[in-house]
């Protein structure tokens, strides 16, 4: 006797785990792997670009990685999860509840809540798109070996050895390195800079979602100051970047683009601007709209629909 293939739902989402899995692995050996060769980009003598000080580890500095990464990762669980909780306990007060999307994920056993379907599929892309940006800035460390303002100080090249008799010669290659190899390598990563792609990507992601999920009255001034205050802090990051010498003006900008990229990308092509499915009533009613013709619309009907349309677009 055959056995029965699971249902296309679930192989569906056993589709996207192996995704994730793979997603985070490969975030996993370009963090702390040496899989991927990092390009050895050479320098020339005495160049002002990278003879800044050297500011501490990382740990010294004004915003660390534990607390940017703490932030990255705890405040948008929080307010999606909040948000969702929220919005979830309106709807169960009005007569449209259901009338919510539903969703069975694993056939006929198992029947997700809108409210845990919602929040893991929020967070779910949301922790994709953080280890999407990671590999993306990874990479793009790896492959141009761009060097950091400080570089030169912790190189600590022997220009005498090197023979450095003019600003213009150009030196190049591991050996012209005298200092700590683990701190020269990583001064070797910088663009696009990390800390504010990561910043960025979070503070984008969350804006969108507090945008377009929040319809309360008497937020016409509340959510742009959130939403200002949390692109703010983003920005902040990369400034404070170059302003402690560990990255420059290009690094930061990269870093943005790279972040406010996949967040735009996410929201808008993967979550739908964070809108729930179309009831099934509602969709064959646009349907039929959509299968006549123009002329056969009475004008006195097309303020209704007209209507319709916009009270439907304003629930999430």
């Amino acid at each position: 006797m055959p056995v029965p293939s699971p249902p296309l739902p679930t192989r569906m989402l056993y589709f996207q785990m192996v995704i994730m899995a793979g997603t985070v692995m490969l975030a996993y050996y370009f963090e702390y792997t040496d899989t991927f060769t990092v390009n050895l980009q050479g320098f020339f003598c005495y160049e002002s670009a990278y003879r800044k000080p050297y500011p501490g580890p990382e740990e010294s500095s004004a915003v660390p990685p534990v607390l940017l990464y703490s932030l990255a990762a705890g405040v948008p669980v929080l307010v999606i999860i909040v948000g969702e909780t929220a919005v979830f306990c309106l709807q169960m007060a009005t007569r449209d509840f259901e009338n919510q999307e539903k969703t069975i994920l694993t056939g006929d056993c198992c029947y997700i809540n809108p409210l845990v379907r919602r929040t893991v599929r929020f967070l779910g892309i949301y922790a994709f798109g953080l280890f999407a940006t990671d590999i993306f800035v990874n990479a793009g460390q790896v492959v141009t070996g761009n060097l950091a303002p400080h570089f030169l100080a912790l190189c600590k090249p022997n220009y005498t050895a090197l023979g450095c008799q003019e600003f213009t010669q150009f030196v190049g290659g591991a050996e012209a390195c005298s200092g700590n190899p683990d701190l020269v390598m990583k001064a070797r990563k910088t663009f696009p800079s990390k800390e504010a792609a990561l910043s960025i990507y979070a503070a984008t992601y969350i804006t969108m979602y507090i945008t377009h999920t929040i319809k309360a009255r008497g937020t016409r001034l509340a959510k742009p100051v959130l939403c200002l205050s949390i692109m703010c802090m983003a920005f902040l990051t990369g400034i404070n970047r170059v302003a402690e010498y560990r990255n420059h003006w290009s690094d930061v900008i990269a870093g943005f683009l790279v972040g406010i990229s996949i967040a735009v990308f996410l929201v808008i092509c993967v979550v739908n601007n964070f809108r729930g499915r179309q009831p099934e009533h509602e969709q064959s009613h646009m349907d039929n709209l959509g299968q006549m013709s123009m002329i056969s619309i009475p004008r006195v009907e097309h303020s209704v629909v007209k209507n319709h349309l916009t009270a439907f677009a304003e629930v999430t």
